[in-house]
């Protein structure tokens, strides 16, 4: 008899599509036994008050960062996470489409998320919920949150795929490696003012401007492979090695998202990113203009 320590059996999720899928596959899958789609909407596009039909909130701005953490986003410790996760109802045999109200946005750091945690059965909705919608499909008023059954999701952590300054540190100085930002070109010269009170502008010496919002179309899709690859080719200069940065962890990992769909595979994302990196500081300089 199944009991809470030993559960019946579960039919898995449908086969791992990949890092990207459209919306079309994921229609045809919706509510298919072991599908689960989360939203990982931030800010206003979390109270949009709509949804995808049966979505699970993936809640950047509340449980699923650490508020213990001195900047925002912080990855939660696997205990947290896998807790978090649970409540949400996620198993390990689980397929998991993410996507969040802005397009591709929030939702790359929640599939990144996913990845640095050992779990692989996640991919991204291309274009998110305006694609979904433009593509004619139903959305359904966002309700209470989740209050299913828990899930049996254990974190399984991935040394490496998020990183601390050190790590970036290293990375500026090691003439493998490329730190691309995705913040906006403005932001990375230090034209224009940070969003957040008290931090520097301008970029880590050495770094290289890679905003995220190139990666995608106008339609908010991403771009095709070639493109993507041409992107970071011209931004890493040839290197294979790639660290990512943006103002809290976020953004950083929408050019994870694309260098992965590329065939990049040594990949971090720096989970402190500028909120970190551009406090006063003389361990961790700052400068302005062009950059690499």
């Amino acid at each position: 008899m199944p009991t809470s320590d030993n559960p019946a059996p579960r039919e898995p999720g449908p086969a791992n599509p990949g890092p990207l899928v459209g919306a079309d596959w994921l229609a045809d899958r919706l509510g298919d036994p072991g599908l689960v789609v989360f939203d990982a909407s931030v800010g206003a596009h979390r109270a949009a008050g709509r949804r995808i039909p049966g979505a699970r909130p993936f809640d950047l701005d509340g449980a699923l960062s650490d508020h213990a953490a001195p900047v925002p986003h912080t990855m939660p410790g696997p205990a947290a996470l896998t807790e978090a996760l649970r409540a949400l109802g996620l198993h390990d045999t689980d397929t998991v489409v993410v996507y969040d109200g802005a397009g591709v946005y929030s939702s790359a750091r929640a599939w990144w998320m996913l990845r640095a945690m050992g779990f692989d059965r996640a991919a991204v909705l291309d274009g998110g919920l305006p694609a979904w919608t433009a593509a004619g499909l139903p959305v359904e008023a966002a309700g209470p949150e989740y209050g299913g059954p828990r899930g049996s999701f254990t974190a399984r952590p991935r040394p490496g795929l998020l990183i601390d300054a050190e790590a970036v540190a290293a990375a500026l100085a090691d003439p493998a490696a490329a730190v691309l930002d995705a913040r906006t070109r403005d932001r990375f010269e230090g034209t224009a003012p940070e969003p957040r009170p008290g931090l520097r502008g301008g970029h880590m010496p050495g770094a290289a401007s890679l905003p995220f919002g190139e990666l995608q179309r106008p339609d908010g899709l991403m771009r095709p492979a070639g493109e993507l690859r041409a992107a970071f080719e011209a931004a890493a200069g040839g290197r294979e090695r790639l660290r990512f940065s943006c103002g809290s962890g976020v953004t950083a990992c929408v050019l994870a998202l694309g260098a992965d769909l590329v065939g990049y595979r040594d990949l971090a994302v720096y989970d402190g990113s500028w909120s970190e990196w551009g406090l006063p500081s003389p361990q961790r300089p700052v400068v302005t203009g062009p950059g690499r």
